[in-house]
């Protein structure tokens, strides 16, 4: 498991955690029931908090990406189909944001912008 933490940026390294591990349990990089450093090993590679770690993990469970095992440690939870396809239709509604923002500032209609999707989805098929 790779985990980058930018102290330079704005996000908090809990979430930085969170979200590149959650990252990489929606790829498939980390495999169903595979082990996750301990919380007290992974805070000593990159050199923070114990309970900086604790935090990610405990939102990564809450959410349903890991599980615990007492005295055993944390496990990449089954993957649940429902929970990806909600992950995915959000990713699809920030990038249709974007577009409208886009088409907007463009002076795009509505429909000029649908008929590119349709021509996009042609090529695509």
């Amino acid at each position: 498991m790779n985990i980058f933490i930018d102290n330079r940026s704005g996000t908090p390294i809990y979430d930085q955690i969170y979200s590149q591990i959650k990252a990489q349990i929606i790829s498939g990089s980390l495999k169903e029931d595979e082990a996750l450093p301990s919380i007290r090993s992974l805070a000593k590679d990159l050199g923070i908090s114990v309970i900086t770690t604790k935090r990610a993990y405990e939102e990564l469970e809450r959410e349903g990406f890991l599980y615990t095992v007492a005295a055993k440690g944390c496990f990449v939870a089954p993957k649940n189909i429902e929970l990806l396809q909600e992950e995915n239709l959000k990713k699809i509604e920030d990038h249709m944001q974007q577009i409208m923002k886009l088409a907007a500032a463009c002076n795009l209609e509505e429909e000029d912008v649908f008929e590119m999707f349709r021509l996009l989805w042609g090529e695509e098929t």
